[in-house]
């Protein structure tokens, strides 16, 4: 991938990663029941799922590609609508309110991995975001499962790293996301927008 290209990436993918979902309500939760060390199993068993739902992604749009490499415009702009569509209902959407189960405790590494593993696998809007967001990203013109391979261990390294981050910070989030999440998530959301329109429009 060009330096720039792989740049404007990662700036959204962290942007992706901080956005309130399934897995972050997750880390966010074991960080506070558990700590931060024993979240990092949960975090392991995202990243998992993550990376798998990412790779049946990846497989589905190399055979477009191959196909057709006219559907990569279409792509860009079905996915750039989707993701405008995801930045208007981030937009619209209340502020998590986390609440902690008072019976919670004493579970296993292994069912903490388990559960961040089906966290993210039960997730199918992983598939629908991840179809619309890569697309914006690829050089026809260079090797596809190359800049596949480098788009998901980029998203991967900064999904767990947030996750590892909010873990570390549960306690002190918590009270923030009840004051301050509408506008974290209008902020996530303009970027989304601004993603959904500028990158078709830019090749």
């Amino acid at each position: 991938m060009a330096l720039d290209t792989w740049l404007i990436y990662l700036l959204a993918s962290i942007g992706l990663s901080l956005t309130p979902g399934p897995n972050s309500l997750l880390a966010l939760t074991h960080g506070a029941l558990y700590g931060a060390r024993r979240t990092l199993f949960t975090i392991a068993g995202g990243v998992l799922g993550f990376s798998a739902l990412i790779a049946l992604a990846m497989f589905g749009l190399t055979a477009l590609l191959q196909a057709s490499a006219s559907v990569l415009t279409v792509l860009k702009w079905v996915g750039g609508a989707y993701l405008v569509w995801l930045g208007i209902g981030l937009w619209r959407s209340p502020a998590l309110h986390l609440q902690l189960p008072a019976d919670d405790a004493g579970r296993s590494n292994w069912t903490l991995w388990r559960q961040g593993l089906m966290s993210a696998m039960a997730n199918p809007k992983v598939l629908l975001f991840y179809g619309a967001f890569v697309p914006q990203f690829i050089d026809p013109q260079r090797g596809l499962l190359a800049q596949f391979a480098i788009m998901a261990a980029t998203f991967a390294s900064v999904e767990c790293c947030v996750e590892y981050l909010l873990a570390r910070l549960a306690f002190r989030i918590r009270p923030w996301l009840a004051r301050g999440g509408k506008g974290f998530n209008r902020c996530c959301a303009s970027l989304f927008a601004l993603i959904g329109i500028a990158l078709p429009l830019s090749r």
